[in-house]
């Protein structure tokens, strides 16, 4: 399922397979939304994420996929996994200044030698595969346009909702 924007603003030209956008959909809240239909809660309420924890599944997401064939080659193709971000943003900087990954697998079928040998070949895979990790390491220019686009609606508010009498 392929989504646009709908047309609250008129869609940009550069919109194509791999654009991401937010909405906002209240007082610090907005939704994600990716070209394939995915929508994610973005804020600090219940059953939303914040940035720095989209930030981090982002991270651990690539690690998790950069490193997934030469884990399967070694632990079979139906491994279980688990991987953690650990980082706190830290007030002053208002940054991470360390973020740690944590991986869990069962290696109980291997010996401590294979393990080590699996172990120096996930952080290869993760440092030569993994997009985010790469761009974290090297942080890309970013650019901030910031276009008038008229819009066709505006946010409801608690006015608007208000029964008339």
């Amino acid at each position: 399922m392929s989504s646009a924007p709908e047309d609250t603003f008129p869609i940009p030209s550069r919109v194509r397979e791999g654009s991401v956008w937010v909405d906002r959909t209240g007082r610090r809240e907005l939704t994600g939304h990716t070209a394939s239909g995915v929508e994610i809660p973005i804020g600090q309420g219940e059953g939303r994420v914040t940035p720095g924890e989209l930030l981090k599944l982002a991270l651990i997401g690539c690690a998790g996929m950069s490193s997934d064939f030469t884990i399967s080659r070694r632990l079979g193709e139906d491994f279980p996994m688990r991987i953690y971000a650990h980082g706190v943003s830290d007030e002053h900087t208002n940054r991470y200044e360390t973020i740690d990954e944590q991986i869990q697998l069962d290696l109980s079928e291997v010996s401590e030698d294979e393990a080590e040998q699996l172990r120096r070949l996930i952080r290869s895979a993760i440092g030569v595969g993994c997009t985010v990790e790469r761009t974290l390491a090297e942080p890309p220019e970013i650019g901030h346009q910031i276009d008038h686009a008229p819009a066709s609606r505006r946010l409801a508010t608690a006015a608007d909702e208000a029964p008339q009498a």
